[in-house]
């Protein structure tokens, strides 16, 4: 099981009314949110390497000289090339934000601590009446998700997107699953 940050935990306690007690608290796998970026990473290496491959193409596979302005053409694949780096990257910094995140069970709601960048840290609650359709995903040792909602949207091109939020790799997600549903009847 993870431990919270000192940080994390005076946070919550700062949070916490005071007719609520804690009944559960647990920060999101890093390995498992790291996993979930794969395919952005698998899309990197090709992205990447087409990159790099247009920016040699363009200077004519030789070093770029600087001294005339047609030196500078290659450098338009630059944005590209650092866009796959970022790819790369994904899992790092999702493991990151899993570090500086956390998941809370109270006698009264469901809370998410999300980390963001540049230090900001986003807080939602949930309320009994807000969490009617939960949805488990368990895996082989008892570790999964626990899905609170399921937010509908449109993508640019028109298309539907859905994003879930919940608790993601936690462990023991079925006896906080009873914790959540739960909440409110007592």
């Amino acid at each position: 099981m993870n431990t919270l940050s000192f940080k994390l935990q005076t946070l919550i306690q700062s949070e916490l009314r005071p007719t609520e007690r804690m009944q559960w608290s647990a920060s999101p796998s890093p390995g498992r949110l790291a996993r979930k970026c794969l395919p952005i990473v698998l899309f990197a290496i090709p992205w990447t390497a087409f990159s790099v491959f247009w920016i040699a193409g363009a200077s004519g596979f030789k070093m770029p000289d600087f001294s005339s302005g047609s030196g500078l053409f290659p450098l338009f694949g630059l944005p590209f090339l650092l866009i796959g780096i970022g790819m790369f990257a994904s899992p790092f910094l999702a493991a990151k934000k899993a570090r500086r995140s956390a998941y809370v069970v109270t006698n009264e709601r469901a809370i998410i601590f999300e980390s963001g960048f540049w230090g900001s840290i986003s807080i939602r609650s949930f309320l009994p009446h807000q969490l009617q359709e939960i949805r488990r995903v368990q895996r082989s040792d008892g570790s999964g998700d626990l899905i609170l909602e399921r937010q509908l949207g449109t993508n640019n091109d028109g298309g539907r997107t859905t994003t879930e939020i919940g608790f993601f790799g936690i462990p023991d997600v079925k006896s906080v699953e009873s914790m959540v549903m739960n909440l409110g009847k007592h």
